[in-house]
């Protein structure tokens, strides 16, 4: 089973519906909130996109560089999106937290689709 198929397509919806909540829910009080949920939400759709791509750029789904760029992106969405989501909604940087190893492992994704061979 394509797993990065399957978890990107899911990835893919929750990120629409977050940019659409973004662009016509979103009641921030501080427009700076705003930018960094929307941030999240770009990313996220980005990094969907590159996971349900992943094994056709690898030649296939159990290669060893997509196991590692799949489980980087997927890692690196719930980390970096979801601290990005939680910093605007709760309107307080205490919860970007995880931001940060969320971004090393979305770059660690892009690396593996670089470095590591099929």
């Amino acid at each position: 089973m394509e797993w990065q198929r399957i978890i990107g397509g899911i990835s893919g919806a929750i990120s629409v519906g977050m940019g659409a909540y973004g662009a016509h829910g979103f009641k921030g009080k501080d427009p700076v909130y705003k930018a960094t949920f929307e941030t999240g939400s770009r990313y996220q759709l980005l990094h969907s996109a590159m996971l349900v791509a992943t094994p056709a750029i690898c030649g296939g789904h159990a290669t060893l560089a997509a196991q590692v760029a799949g489980t980087c992106f997927s890692l690196g969405m719930l980390g970096f999106s979801g601290s990005c989501y939680m910093v605007g909604l709760k309107e307080d940087r205490k919860y970007g937290k995880l931001a940060p190893y969320g971004g090393f492992s979305l770059m660690g994704g892009w690396l593996a689709l670089a470095l590591l061979r099929k």
